[in-house]
């Protein structure tokens, strides 16, 4: 009994504080229903008060307003913008983008992981390797991206118990000579420490394991133009090693975007590995 009363008390705590935001009423009017990124403003021209992303903007923006748990975020709003893109693909690089670059305060902050790192394996043991030190677009033999060394190495050991690895031979412990590991008295390692399985066996299951996080490298020379059409418009996605340089309408604008930024774009792989690489979207080579 006492839990329910305290549940229809904060749910009447919850509808008296949300109000509907008659103030923002006026910026509904020009929503296109057409995909694209939208931002709630505050009073602060420099900072945001959130961004985010639809195939349709009216819907999506209007669904922001009958959500008592965006109160806060939608008291302080004074004014909504809206940047229309041809489809889903150019909403999600454009949203990621501008997430990062202006910091909203009400969205969850896209980190620029410092210690980015990733398993990168040889002839041995898979060594830890950080993008800061190598770069990942046109790297060979690189597995998963890890947020940190420790994430890396957890990773592995989960692929160890999987597959019956053996953690000495994974560069996980120290063997000593002529002795298998700790895991193989377990029989939790498959015995390539102590010869019951041969050294090309266990390193074939790791690569084996390894594969389905494969980092996939840049495939082309340069810079390649993603054509994603639209029922409202078309843009041109141009993209150079993962990096995304911006959307333009013609090809001739495509050829003049030119890469500014280093490093590896951790968020623009994730959003363009799988679409560039389905032949789904047709390509230009810059």
């Amino acid at each position: 009994m006492v839990r329910r009363a305290a549940s229809h008390r904060l749910e009447f705590d919850a509808a008296a504080i949300y109000q509907y935001p008659e103030h923002l009423r006026q910026w509904l009017e020009g929503l296109p229903n057409q995909p694209g990124v939208y931002t709630f403003h505050g009073e602060s021209e420099n900072l945001p008060l959130y961004i985010g992303k639809s195939v349709n903007l009216r819907s999506r923006v209007m669904s922001h307003f009958r959500t008592p748990e965006e109160a806060s975020m939608l008291r302080q709003a004074r004014r909504v913008t809206w940047i229309p893109t041809a489809g889903d693909l150019g909403a999600q690089l454009l949203e990621a983008q501008m997430i990062k670059t202006q910091q909203p305060l009400f969205n969850k902050r896209l980190r620029k992981y410092r210690q980015l790192c990733s398993l990168q394996l040889g002839d041995g043991a898979p060594q830890v390797v950080y993008a800061k030190d190598l770069d990942f677009s046109c790297s060979p033999n690189l597995y998963g991206l890890f947020r940190s060394r420790f994430a890396a190495l957890e990773k592995l050991k989960t692929i160890a118990d999987e597959q019956r690895l053996c953690h000495g031979l994974l560069g996980l412990e120290r063997l000593s000579p002529g002795r298998g590991c700790f895991r193989a008295a377990l029989k939790r390692c498959a015995g390539a420490c102590c010869g019951k399985e041969s050294i090309e066996h266990h390193q074939q299951r790791l690569r084996d394991a390894l594969e389905q996080m494969r980092v996939v490298c840049w495939p082309w020379q340069g810079p390649v133009g993603m054509l994603e059409v639209g029922a409202e418009m078309t843009q041109i996605h141009v993209i150079d090693h993962w990096f995304w340089l911006g959307s333009v309408a013609t090809e001739a604008e495509a050829r003049q975007l030119q890469r500014a930024s280093s490093g590896f774009d951790h968020d623009g792989y994730k959003i363009l590995c799988r679409p560039l690489l389905s032949g789904v979207f047709p390509l230009i080579e810059l």
